[in-house]
């Protein structure tokens, strides 16, 4: 990350800048330009269909994942114990009813659990970890990129930088989330079977604790995906949006799935457990990544230090570029168009279309129509000023028969009154 260094022109902090609009714009239109602007920002960069795309990794690594997992329970079956690995076989089993049909279960999902678990497989842990590595870190890299770019930050941290900060993200994601999801799940009761305390402390304590830990790894991921250094504190506001969206979009989910996924007559069938996680995922994505929207909408209303020396920066990086690029296009057209070039004979030029570009093309023909058309028309104007003085008399007929000429050699016809011949015309074309 890079740190932008405090100018005194500018206040230390946006706590001071918030305040101080607060008290000069009205609260109506401070609220409008953040709706406003993160409306905007989420049509802008596509965030259903990032939060779309996220969810599909994240679905996509949850079987390599789970067999690399059932892969090392092989070789501690020791220490874990033979009833603990039978009961993860037996719940495993039924969790694959949901997805595969009975002789789907007994074909495909028996053997391949019974083989990993009795001999333990190098292959299974290494290639099935690596494959869930790769899509998971995938789905990491959504977040990160988007966040980015919402901040106008895109370009300042490299590929290689981001792509290994979500692979970091992803593992550290994967031991939270080991931990603290089957005590998300199971509730309070979990929690009362490994610490020994009083009901009544477990019951008051659970979910605030819960929710604190859930804005505290909301907020870290967002600090950690904007390349430059800004106070963690500054992107709470969108950590407590997400929250907040992701609580309402899985109940509203969960209704959804109750009258149309779950129950006997569903059209789903076998494919509803996957639909509905997925579902529940892709939820999760859109709330964290609208979330990001509302921090880089209060940025860009009261913008940190840090975030806006980065975008100026930026900025003027993208100019710097283009204006490069305008001037190699430049040289490269006057390159092209260099004078000393030969140019297209003006006898038959609709030959060389063949050679040709169609522009250039077209506007030689127009260049070659305009000056041979203006000799032509400028002689026709001189006819029709000389036919007034000339009317009413005859004109004379051209002597088209030979005259002797000098040393008795036959003269070839002439015209009278300055005319050319007709002979001259045909020879001259």
């Amino acid at each position: 990350m890079h740190q932008a260094k405090e100018t005194p022109e500018r206040p230390s902090g946006r706590l001071l800048r918030a305040r101080a609009m607060y008290r000069n714009m009205s609260k109506r239109r401070t609220a409008w330009l953040l709706i406003k602007d993160t409306v905007d920002s989420c049509m802008e960069y596509r965030v259903l269909g990032l939060a779309a795309e996220a969810a599909f990794f994240t679905l996509l690594s949850v079987p390599p994942l789970l067999l690399s997992m059932i892969g090392l329970l092989g070789y501690v079956d020791d220490w874990t114990g033979a009833d603990t690995i039978a009961s993860l076989q037996t719940n495993l089993l039924e969790a694959s009813r949901t997805v595969l049909s009975d002789r789907g279960v007994n074909e495909i999902a028996r053997p391949i659990l019974e083989d990993v678990m009795r001999g333990g497989r190098p292959d299974v842990i290494s290639i099935g970890f690596l494959f869930a590595l790769w899509s998971g870190s995938r789905a990491v890299n959504v977040f990160i990129d988007t966040i980015t770019v919402m901040y106008g930050l895109d370009g300042v941290r490299g590929i290689v930088k981001t792509r290994l900060l979500a692979f970091l993200l992803f593992i550290i994601a994967l031991l939270i989330g080991s931990v603290a999801l089957p005590l998300m799940v199971a509730g309070p009761d979990a929690v009362l079977k490994l610490l020994p305390v009083s009901t009544s402390i477990v019951q008051i304590l659970y979910w605030p604790v819960v929710i604190v830990l859930s804005i505290v790894f909301l907020t870290t991921l967002y600090h950690v995906s904007v390349p430059v250094r800004s106070p963690w504190v500054e992107d709470t506001p969108g950590a407590l949006v997400a929250l907040g969206m992701w609580v309402l979009g899985s109940f509203l989910l969960r209704i959804y799935l109750t009258n149309t996924v779950e129950g006997p007559t569903t059209i789903y069938s076998s494919l509803a457990a996957p639909v509905a996680v997925l579902l529940w995922i892709g939820v999760s994505a859109f709330a964290v990544l609208v979330g990001a929207a509302v921090n880089a909408a209060i940025d860009r209303v009261w913008p940190s230090v840090a975030t806006a020396t980065a975008r100026a920066a930026n900025e003027r990086m993208r100019e710097a570029q283009a204006a490069e690029y305008v001037a190699r296009a430049q040289a490269r057209h006057a390159h092209d168009d260099d004078p000393d070039d030969p140019g297209m004979p003006s006898e038959f030029p609709e030959r060389w279309s063949k050679f040709l570009p169609p522009d250039d093309v077209t506007s030689r023909l127009r260049a070659h129509a305009r000056t041979h058309t203006k000799p032509h028309a400028k002689s026709q104007a001189k006819s029709e000023t000389q036919k007034p003085e000339t009317q009413g008399q005859a004109e004379p007929e051209v002597n088209r028969q030979t005259q002797p000429g000098v040393n008795g050699q036959a003269q070839p016809p002439t015209a009278k009154n300055g005319e050319a011949p007709p002979w001259r015309e045909l020879g001259g074309r």
